[in-house]
């Protein structure tokens, strides 16, 4: 699988980590910096990531800053991203097997390493239920169509 990823100052120690853990997986990795602990701005990074997902160029995205949050929301801020936070096993789980998160986001400064390998592990490997789940992400296509017409 290929698979994007980026953060800013406060995640790129752990998108180091990561972006190996993945090539240790077999999986391709595209990094869209940032490529240093200089600081930056989260936003340019999670639109870079975003971009890569939405257009198909990337399968799924990763994105790391100091919370995960400043990354899930401005991810989505770009059509046909569902970007989800994940904070432990469980979270990750269910941003695979119910809302199809094609982008997951987490915290430099919240996670260690070894949960962060375990979340990115669950998620990958936990296939999407469908069913009435489809619903619910239709809805939230609905509603992105809606935003685009003003």
């Amino acid at each position: 699988m290929r698979i994007a990823i980026g953060s800013d100052h406060a995640g790129f120690p752990m998108k180091e980590i990561i972006k190996e853990y993945l090539r240790s997986l077999g999986h391709e990795v595209l990094d869209m910096g940032t490529h240093s602990a200089q600081s930056v701005n989260y936003a340019e990074f999670a639109e870079k990531v975003a971009r890569e997902v939405a257009s198909g160029r990337a399968q799924r995205g990763i994105l790391i800053c100091g919370t995960g949050i400043g990354m899930a929301i401005a991810a989505n801020k770009v059509g046909g991203i569902r970007a989800a936070l994940v904070h432990s096993e469980y979270t990750a789980k269910m941003a695979a097997m119910h809302n199809d998160a094609n982008i997951i986001t987490f915290g430099g400064r919240v996670e260690g390493p070894q949960e962060a390998k375990r979340f990115v592990k669950i998620w990958l490997e936990t296939p999407f239920e469908g069913g009435r789940h489809n619903k619910r992400l239709e809805k939230i296509t609905e509603m992105e169509e809606k935003c685009k017409e003003g």
